[in-house]
């Protein structure tokens, strides 16, 4: 192993306990970034499933270009945000939740943070009764991975579900993982926290987990696409009716002006970049393919688009544009 990879490996596994991309907080994230762009929910349809993406909030790194992107230098790193127009050094991150309205009733896929770790995430439900979604609703939650920042939302602050009504649907390689003394105790001493998470989170839902394999219809018109990498069991899922569909992506590709303009990079959150990178390159490739709609967990708010190849590389043209 690399002495990057290695310091890369060993600086992702103390972030997984909680969301990434942490800096500054309230007014002075607010005075050091970009101004937040986008609603606070978006919609579309996939044929005759009705999509909203509702945010929970934005979180903000102060200094993109130190630490974030593991196989580049902070040159090139401030040179991809220039072009894409943000002055930088700060840079946001924001975190959005898919909502599918299907046969079986309403999905969520991933939860969201749960608030932590400052007051600007946790919004979700807020903004969920904005798009009239109640909350109360939800019958199935569907997770990518098990990411703080993507399983937080499953409790509040008394351990109580907070989707008592749900069942949880989950891939079953992640479940694996992070469900395995032998990993757990084979971990480094800063991941072991996510496992504790892990077990935290899903404690009140254990009766009503399934776990399904790659590929799988996990409810009428959501299939898993595996895109392992990220984390080892990461999935994305392709929504779809008839002819139409939408493919949301979690985290095998984050911020777009990084890493869909240069696939190759990739940031210290990836478990696994070798194959993070590989499964990167294969949805971007499809989505440009097939032309459809891609809906990123930490894009900009819609946080939905379309997929171009340009140059070596991709590029997101947001919904609307």
């Amino acid at each position: 192993m690399t002495t990057t990879r290695r310091a890369a490996i060993g600086a992702a596994a103390s972030l997984l306990a909680a969301p990434p991309l942490l800096g500054l907080s309230g007014a002075a994230a607010q005075g050091a970034a970009p101004p937040a762009t986008g609603p606070a929910f978006h919609r579309f349809d996939v044929g005759a499933l009705k999509v909203v993406v509702v945010t929970d909030g934005t979180n903000v790194r102060a200094d993109a270009t130190q630490g974030l992107v593991v196989n580049a230098t902070a040159e090139q790193v401030g040179g991809a945000m220039r072009a894409a127009g943000i002055a930088g050094p700060a840079m946001r991150n924001p975190f959005n939740v898919t909502f599918v309205e299907t046969p079986r009733g309403l999905v969520a896929i991933d939860v969201g943070t749960g608030g932590f770790p400052n007051t600007d995430t946790g919004v979700l439900h807020a903004n969920m009764r904005a798009a009239g979604l109640d909350p109360a609703r939800v019958v199935q939650v569907v997770h990518t991975h098990f990411h703080g920042d993507h399983i937080g939302g499953l409790t509040g602050a008394d351990g109580a579900a907070v989707f008592p009504s749900a069942a949880v649907a989950v891939p079953e390689r992640e479940w694996a993982y992070w469900t395995d003394a032998g990993e757990a105790s084979r971990a480094p001493e800063a991941r072991r926290p996510a496992f504790a998470n892990v077990q935290r989170r899903f404690a009140p839902y254990l009766q009503r987990v399934t776990r399904f394999a790659p590929d799988a219809e996990v409810v009428p018109g959501i299939r898993a696409v595996a895109s392992n990498g990220h984390s080892p069991g990461h999935t994305s899922f392709l929504i779809h009716d008839g002819n139409r569909q939408a493919l949301v992506i979690g985290d095998a590709i984050t911020t777009p002006i990084f890493f869909m303009a240069n696939p190759e990079w990739y940031p210290v959150f990836d478990m696994d970049p070798t194959m993070a990178v590989e499964s990167r390159k294969r949805l971007l490739d499809r989505a440009a393919t097939e032309r459809m709609p891609v809906i990123g967990y930490h894009f900009d708010m819609p946080a939905t688009g379309r997929v171009e190849r340009a140059g070596t590389g991709y590029r997101l043209v947001p919904a609307g544009a």
